[in-house]
């Protein structure tokens, strides 16, 4: 990692003492890893081989294959390697109850070597969203409150509202939507909680334990915010005539909430 300049040091520094208040301090005795490089706000390489994706931190996608970064993208990633760099590219790594995901990576938490989170300096600073997959789950009280202050103060991703109306979904990947709900439905296949348009929320049968089936029902007439990776179901062919082409797959009450 290249050393970061006494003006980037001093502004990590200032964070620290006067931003974010730390809610997420590393609990456990943890060995420190040497980091190779960052590759974006949420994801790292380390010397040891492994790539590193941070528990309950979404930031925002670089650039791939001609598209153009989103917003925040490039901050995110800068960011990220100067708050390592500031901790003299050596983090602590604390992997996930579920510590694999798809891609080969490890999910962890990333603390500093003084045991402040990263994932909650970043969401907290605007420069990622929270997200909440069990079952690692294990700090969302807190990155939630990190992004409360983000939001409230109109940092990074919330100097203007990212939240896009359900009708208005039209693309897979990650998305932060609201709309009203039309109905709630339980079957064999889980809860379905359809909103108005063309999205429906889904809870798997075994992620039904993770919620409240009651206050689900309730969330009927409702406006909510969801938070999630969209699925295509008309491209998996999983979509019948009549429903819902956007499926949203929730596993957490985290990433859902009424509105008033």
């Amino acid at each position: 990692m290249k050393k970061a300049s006494l003006a980037g040091a001093f502004f990590v520094s200032a964070i620290w003492l006067c931003g974010a208040q730390a809610s997420c301090p590393l609990q456990a005795s943890v060995p420190e890893v040497q980091v190779q490089r960052v590759v974006d706000g949420d994801t790292l390489y380390l010397e040891d081989g492994r790539r590193i994706r941070m528990i309950g931190l979404n930031s925002p996608e670089l650039g791939k294959r001609g598209r153009a970064d989103e917003p925040y993208a490039v901050a995110a990633r800068q960011r990220l390697e100067a708050l390592v760099a500031a901790s003299a590219g050596r983090v602590r790594v604390l992997p996930g109850k579920d510590d694999r995901d798809d891609y080969g990576r490890t999910l962890a938490h990333v603390y500093d070597r003084q045991g402040r989170n990263l994932e909650e300096q970043l969401i907290a600073e605007g420069l990622g969203f929270l997200v909440a997959v069990a079952p690692n789950v294990d700090l969302v009280e807190c990155q939630q409150a990190a992004e409360r202050q983000a939001r409230q103060a109109g940092l990074g991703l919330w100097k203007q509202s990212p939240v896009v109306r359900a009708e208005r979904v039209s693309a897979p990947g990650f998305v932060l939507t609201s709309g009203r709900v039309a109905s709630v439905q339980r079957n064999r296949g889980g809860i379905w909680i359809q909103l108005e348009g063309s999205v429906v929320l889904h809870i798997a049968p075994g992620m039904q334990r993770n919620f409240d089936a009651s206050k689900l029902k309730r969330l009927e007439g409702r406006k909510i915010e969801a938070r999630g990776w969209v699925v295509d179901r008309a491209r998996r062919g999983a979509a019948k005539p009549g429903q819902a082409r956007w499926m949203l797959p929730l596993t957490d009450p985290a990433m859902l909430r009424a509105l008033r």
